[in-house]
């Protein structure tokens, strides 16, 4: 009966062993490819790069869908990162990083509402990420919505008053909008932190007259 009962726990801690040799195993092959990734992506082979992380990928790694989603991007394989940064997402759905992946293919196939949309999800989450704020700004401007491009960029300068990105963009947004005599002080702040500044020059200039 003891044999039996010694048999048995041996019997256990060699699967424990055998599982643990295998962890470790499996790790080294995934460190090893994405090792190999960063080689390839480095001389600009983006998909030879993608292809040898894809022999060791699992649906249900995270890291490996978001690197698969930029290296698809950077492919130009675009509707193929897309499912990547979802599957991402999906993975990490309160995670900002794989949002801002998703948004490179989206902007690249030009799918400008869903960019609006995924920037829009980012602010619900993190109320404060000027990076979101200023892209976003940036696509109103351009899109000559000033007044919803003037709300984001007075966000920026509200919690960073110094910024010359937030300052240089809403003091646009006040003059395309006509307010000369705030987008004056804003472009006089812009050319305090960015004193040869061409574009807070002309500016200063145009909302002078």
């Amino acid at each position: 009966m003891e044999n039996i009962k010694m048999k048995f726990i041996l019997s256990l801690f060699l699967i424990g062993i055998n599982s643990w040799t295998h962890a470790q195993t499996d790790f080294s092959t995934v460190q090893k490819a994405f090792s190999e990734s960063y080689e390839l992506e480095a001389k600009g082979d983006f998909k030879a790069a993608s292809d040898v992380l894809k022999t060791v990928y699992s649906e249900g790694r995270y890291e490996q869908n978001l690197r698969l989603g930029w290296l698809n991007y950077m492919a130009g394989h675009f509707n193929e990162s897309l499912a990547f940064y979802q599957r991402s997402m999906e993975l990490m759905p309160y995670a900002d990083e794989p949002k801002f992946g998703y948004i490179f293919p989206l902007s690249a196939l030009g799918r400008w509402d869903e960019v609006i949309s995924t920037y829009e999800s980012i602010l619900e989450n993190s109320h404060h990420n000027t990076k979101a704020m200023y892209n976003l700004g940036t696509i109103y401007y351009n899109r000559k919505q000033y007044d919803k491009a003037l709300e984001y960029f007075k966000n920026i300068t509200d919690l960073y008053p110094f910024d010359y990105d937030g300052l240089h963009m809403y003091a646009w947004s006040n003059l395309q909008l006509g307010k000369k005599k705030e987008a004056k002080l804003l472009f006089e702040k812009a050319l305090l932190n960015r004193p040869d500044d061409v574009s807070a020059s002309e500016g200063l200039s145009n909302s002078s007259k």
